[in-house]
């Protein structure tokens, strides 16, 4: 499972995916609950961003 979601195109999806949602949910969900989706889903986003600038960070190295 590791594996899979440390691929690129995973990571890709998971990044725009959350993205989007993060920056839609507050206009698509009323208060309290569209705020805590679009922190969650940044979040997560955030990390497979992250995730993917080391991975290309450690493919130069090398």
């Amino acid at each position: 499972m590791k594996a899979l979601l440390s691929s690129r195109p995973v990571l890709w999806f998971l990044f725009l995916f959350n993205l989007s949602v993060a920056a839609v949910a507050p206009f698509a969900v009323d208060g309290a609950q569209g705020l805590a989706t679009s922190a969650g889903m940044g979040v997560v986003s955030l990390g497979a961003g992250m995730a993917l600038l080391k991975g290309r960070s450690q493919g130069q190295q090398a």
